[in-house]
């Protein structure tokens, strides 16, 4: 029952934006959702499934605003830098979002182990749900990863696409150091691309840029230039 399933999730999100998870009653949810309490039980099995599925929901929310992200702008930078907003509002905005990101779980908040549970629902979502949950170094590992696979462009070398890996990863813990320290109003922007190097930026249409050493110049220093990669 996916739409009652939905129904019951943001009926237990709310809740627990008034009142500690110790608190939130399954009764209450189930009534706020306008479902029986049986019809809560055959989704989640109980609390503790509830709490998982609800993680597994905002992780998985948060994770699609990191793809919206990198899909926009063309050049690079604007898209790294949309991803390091997303994440810092993503943050402040969600509860269950900071915590996940940062590790740091208060006692309002539910904390099911990140370690998978043994389940035995015929509910393909809880099954997910009952699997290992993401933990902190997990998210910089899945939003580095995606990044550079968005930025790299079609045919990429492995040297370069090396680069951008630590360049993504970087932009990754900048975000997650401004969750606890937010910048000043622009200023995710100017912290982004003083962390990236020059060369990284991204061709409309699809195509990447990547660096590439020239022969050296009349002063004898190599020449950086960028070269798009051949599209496939």
């Amino acid at each position: 029952m996916p739409a009652a399933r939905e129904s019951l999730l943001d009926a237990a999100y709310t809740a627990l934006a008034r009142r500690p998870w110790s608190a939130v009653r399954m009764v209450d949810v189930a009534a706020s959702a306008g479902v029986s309490r049986q019809t809560l039980y055959n989704e989640f099995g109980g609390k503790d499934g509830l709490a998982r599925a609800l993680v597994r929901r905002e992780a998985d929310g948060y994770l699609a605003g990191v793809e919206r992200a990198l899909a926009g702008a063309a050049e690079a930078r604007d898209r790294l830098t949309a991803t390091a907003e997303w994440t810092a509002t993503a943050a402040r905005d969600n509860a269950l979002v900071r915590a996940m990101l940062t590790g740091c779980w208060t006692e309002w908040l539910p904390s099911p182990p990140l370690t998978a549970v043994p389940s035995t629902t015929a509910v393909p979502a809880q099954r997910r749900a009952d699997g290992p949950l993401p933990a902190p170094r997990d998210f910089v590992r899945i939003v580095r990863d995606r990044a550079a696979t968005a930025l790299a462009g079609p045919g990429a070398d492995p040297a370069d696409t090396a680069e951008l890996l630590r360049s993504c990863e970087l932009v990754v813990r900048l975000a997650l150091s401004c969750v606890a320290a937010p910048p000043g109003e622009g200023g995710m922007e100017e912290l982004v691309r003083a962390v990236l190097p020059r060369h990284l930026v991204q061709g409309r249409g699809g195509q990447a840029l990547h660096p590439r050493v020239a022969a050296p110049g009349p002063n004898g220093r190599s020449r950086t230039a960028g070269v798009r990669s051949p599209r496939r």
